[in-house]
């Protein structure tokens, strides 16, 4: 896990709703092979300086807040990436920052239905999508490859115990998408902290490179206690939100009414499946949730295509064994309670 191929493999994953293999067009790929091969190796602390919290802030501010672009160049970027501006709350000539392109708000009611089922539990975003399992008695089973649970969770925290044995859902949002966390599962919060640490890079070659790349970074643990009156009834859920290049904050904005009166996320406060949580600051970023065990089971199409031989992968480089990404959306079926 800890070598680089000398040439930059195809990175593909599956597109859920058409059920196609996409080959991703992974940005600034070459730069992030050199850092992580031969800069990391051979000149560490400069490797160290670059995924430090200011060249990451500095990074996001000359890519994301100098302005100076005609709207129509910010047409072109929607089209470039992919986004369907009509998802858009804001009319277009808000659009005049590549910040405001990446913070935009979406029509998630419209566009990104939720299924009237208690016993769902959804996706917090729209992400690449890699699914896992801390036992060996699991089809899925691929623990310790990305992240060390008990580290990823902090040292100075209660709640080890939540993941022995469990399952686990990794989410890739890359720079294109929606950037707004929704929450999974319905229950109460048990604890809210936040762990410090650096800004590594979410590309497949970053995460092969750096076991437990996800337990280095900066990021947000919220604990949800699921097993209360209105909650999805899937024990203890833990939502990880993780920085990563040139994100320099998380914002909690939790909001019951689509975006409207944002407020933190508080310990004791019931929140609900589907309603925004939280916002990425400009940049890649990743979520993890993990799952007590026994108390879920992921969706049967998400089980299949993780294990897909005919799809170019770089995690599957990396263990030697399939495991592939799928595309997914916020709010859709991610895993069923058991």
């Amino acid at each position: 896990m800890s070598i680089i191929p000398s040439t930059l493999n195809a990175h593909q994953y599956i597109d859920r709703r058409t059920r196609s293999i996409v080959t991703e067009k992974l940005i600034a790929d070459k730069t992030v092979s050199f850092l992580y091969g031969s800069l990391r190796e051979s000149v560490p602390t400069m490797f160290r300086m670059l995924i430090s919290a200011r060249i990451s802030s500095l990074l996001a501010y000359c890519h994301y807040d100098l302005s100076g672009k005609r709207p129509c160049q910010h047409h072109k970027i929607f089209k470039r990436l992919g986004i369907d501006r009509r998802e858009c709350v804001e009319p277009p000539e808000y659009f005049t920052t590549m910040r405001r392109i990446f913070e935009r708000q979406i029509r998630y009611w419209d566009y990104r239905p939720m299924r009237d089922d208690p016993s769902l539990v959804v996706s917090p975003a729209d992400a690449r999508l890699l699914i896992g399992s801390f036992t060996e008695t699991s089809a899925i089973f691929i623990k310790d490859k990305f992240f060390d649970h008990e580290e990823l969770l902090g040292t100075n925290t209660r709640w080890h115990s939540l993941s022995k044995k469990g399952d686990f859902a990794v989410f890739r949002l890359t720079p294109d998408k929606y950037h707004y966390n929704h929450l999974p599962v319905s229950g109460r919060v048990a604890d809210i902290y936040e762990v410090d640490g650096q800004y590594h890079s979410c590309n497949p070659l970053a995460s092969v490179a750096v076991v437990s790349i996800h337990s280095k970074n900066r990021r947000v643990v919220t604990i949800i206690d699921t097993d209360v009156e209105g909650g999805t009834r899937v024990g203890l859920v833990a939502m990880v939100e993780i920085v990563a290049l040139m994100i320099g904050d998380i914002k909690q904005a939790y909001s019951t009414r689509r975006y409207e009166n944002p407020e933190p996320v508080k310990v004791g406060m019931f929140v609900e499946k589907g309603c925004p949580k939280s916002l990425y600051r400009p940049g890649s970023s990743t979520d993890v949730l993990i799952f007590e065990a026994g108390k879920v089971r992921f969706c049967d199409d998400l089980i299949v295509n993780s294990r897909r031989y005919d799809v170019k992968s770089r995690f599957t480089d990396g263990l030697n064994r399939p495991l592939v990404e799928t595309d997914i959306r916020v709010r859709s079926p991610l895993a069923r309670r058991n």
